[in-house]
């Protein structure tokens, strides 16, 4: 199978190697089941909104990251090729989903209820919501009641976006000072401003934090990790249109990642063994 093609803003970026994970079987009854217009054109476009390490890092003219990786073996087990678009932000990423111009999203993105109105959710990873500080922590932040005052930077459009502006709300309420909510388009972005003092701490979920963590050589931290930080049970997962046959095969392809252990190397691989589920579902995230 050719490595599939990322068409990303800043042009072609090409999927790294796998390695030495082994090559999926073509599944021709997966096949059979995908909507008629994606098995005509063989091949579906699949949208993220940038960097989100370790499943999804672009370096240069390369795409890395476990997403990048399953992508291959589900394209393999399907028979049909995926190409990836990148747009700034999930609300681009949703309405271009809505729009028809994007297939699905491989994601992993946050599965809530309200998101559900116009998309079904193939949870695939458990995830948890940190922070990430400076080194030693000088701002005292280890949860959500210790944000007050401070300077937290987020992504836009995002879960924590909206916690976070729901906690600074929380604050006022109770006679402490507003959180000064920073919203940005990118992880990287958004873990820069924590490295160059703009902001106190980078509230996101732990799997992508704990990847900048270990690559700052010392000068970041993890925070408030092991509390619930505002959110119920969290899982992510692939994004595909309401009711779209789409959201059962790539479903069952995952599972036969889980069954075969492809899926169990491939996230151990990144770091992201303590982010793995059992059994793939399918709309499964709680409420905030």
């Amino acid at each position: 199978m050719t490595r599939t093609l990322l068409l990303g803003l800043a042009g072609a970026i090409l999927l790294a190697p796998l390695g030495a994970t082994a090559e999926q079987t073509f599944n021709a009854e997966l096949n059979a089941r995908l909507p008629e217009s994606i098995r005509a054109a063989g091949k579906m476009v699949a949208v993220n909104n940038g960097s989100f390490p370790p499943y999804e890092i672009v370096e240069g003219t390369s795409l890395t990251g476990a997403t990048a990786d399953l992508s291959v073996e589900i394209s393999q087990l399907l028979g049909v090729e995926i190409e990836h678009a990148s747009v700034a932000g999930l609300p681009a990423l949703l309405s271009g989903i809505g729009a028809d111009r994007y297939q699905f999203a491989m994601g992993p993105v946050g599965d809530f209820p309200k998101r559900r109105d116009a998309n079904d959710f193939v949870d695939w990873v458990r995830e948890y919501v940190v922070f990430a500080v400076q080194a030693g922590n000088p701002q005292g932040i280890t949860g959500l009641d210790t944000a007050c005052g401070k300077r937290i930077a987020v992504m836009s459009g995002g879960s924590a976006e909206r916690v976070i502006t729901a906690q600074s709300e929380k604050c006022v309420t109770e006679g402490q000072a507003a959180i000064e909510i920073q919203s940005y388009g990118d992880q990287p972005t958004s873990i820069l401003s924590v490295r160059s003092d703009r902001a106190d701490a980078f509230f996101s979920s732990q799997a992508p934090l704990t990847y900048f963590v270990q690559q700052s050589e010392g000068q970041l931290e993890l925070a408030g990790v092991g509390q619930a930080n505002g959110f119920p049970t969290l899982v992510q997962g692939a994004v595909v249109p309401k009711d779209s046959a789409l959201g059962g095969v790539l479903k069952d392809a995952f599972q036969i990642l889980v069954d075969n252990g492809t899926y169990a190397e491939i996230m151990t691989k990144w770091g992201l063994q303590n982010n793995m589920i059992d059994a793939i579902g399918m709309n499964m995230g709680e409420p905030l």
